[in-house]
């Protein structure tokens, strides 16, 4: 889908001097999310590569962009970290697509695919690049690095970010209690492959491997802005838009390392439940079919490379046999 949507990159541009090997935290918000993208600035406080997506079919279009400048101008952390992409269209929810454009002008080697709506709550981003052996992991471009999701059990205490942990040990109290449990706990396929009882177990420093990947997986990562598959832009709204990002990632070889040291906190907010219904629906029968067209499209790939039976073709062997009728199609590949 190609939608004429008019992109204006770098409608504000950042001030501040980057670093290339920094990490930029590439998002997507829509006006009513103003105050959190705020939130996450001030907290932050380093690179911010975000998609506004813009009404132009709205009668309230010329005071949306007053309101961004208001929020451009509203601190100097804003105007100094924070490149502002506008996409004006009359297409709502289209995430994949946001998603490239915040990744595509992110001005820094390394990304964060994030989820507006989620708090920073340790500095994982000094860490990291401190850590000479997961730079050198992130440089290669087959790694990427997951930092564990958390809600709260109680919608309202999600409400106050200021009290949210900011440190594991509170965290795991907080877990103890059983106030925080990990995001989206009744849709356990979502975050799992995190694998949360090795990270409650894990000691300071580690660094694991997330070895029970499954397709429905979407964890928050940090990964190389060059090089990885971009996210599919067929998807339309709720479902299966993030997953599919995930999915192809690591079908292209890219594996997923769990930083246990670290973790994100979702602010509670009302959800669109009859839109979210219905599109998730309409998007799951687009991502079995995605994963059939990727799968068969990456193993034909690497088998013509030769690399198919290498450590970068494990992951297309591992997850694609698992589709029905597909050991068949790659049996009439190698013959």
């Amino acid at each position: 889908m190609h939608p004429p949507s008019k992109i204006v990159p770098f409608f504000y541009r950042a001030s501040g001097e980057l670093d290339v090997e920094d990490i930029t935290i590439t998002t997507l918000i829509t006006s009513n999310r103003f105050p959190v993208f705020a939130r996450l600035v001030e907290r932050y406080q380093g690179p911010i590569s975000v998609a506004i997506h813009v009404n132009n079919n709205s009668s309230e279009y010329y005071s949306l962009l007053d309101s961004i400048h208001s929020l451009y101008t509203s601190t100097p952390n804003m105007a100094r970290f924070v490149d502002v992409h506008l996409v004006m269209d009359s297409f709502d929810r289209q995430f994949n697509t946001w998603r490239n454009i915040a990744r595509l002008f992110a001005r820094t080697d390394f990304v964060m695919m994030l989820d507006i709506d989620f708090a920073i709550c340790t500095d994982f981003r000094s860490a990291m690049r401190a850590n000479k052996s997961i730079m050198d992991e992130l440089r290669k471009g087959n790694s990427a690095f997951v930092i564990p999701a958390f809600e709260y059990v109680k919608p309202e205490e999600g409400n106050h970010q200021v009290a949210f942990p900011t440190d594991k040990t509170s965290l795991l109290s907080a877990v103890e209690a059983g106030r925080l449990d990990m995001f989206h706990a009744s849709w356990e396929v979502g975050h799992n492959s995190t694998d949360y009882p090795r990270y409650y177990a894990a000691p300071p420093g580690e660094v694991y491997k997330v070895t029970k990947y499954q397709a429905a997986y979407e964890p928050y990562i940090v990964f190389k802005k060059d090089g990885p598959p971009w996210c599919d832009e067929r998807f339309v709204g709720y479902g299966g838009n993030k997953a599919a990002c995930l999915f192809e990632l690591y079908l292209s070889g890219i594996s997923y390392y769990v930083l246990s040291d670290h973790f994100i906190v979702h602010q509670n907010h009302l959800y669109e439940e009859k839109v979210r219904k219905d599109e998730r629906k309409f998007n799951k029968k687009i991502y079995n079919d995605f994963k059939e067209e990727t799968c068969l499209r990456y193993f034909k790939h690497y088998h013509d490379l030769g690399i198919l039976n290498s450590t970068r073709g494990y992951n297309i062997q591992q997850e694609c046999t698992k589709l029905k009728g597909f050991p068949q199609i790659a049996q009439q590949i190698l013959a």
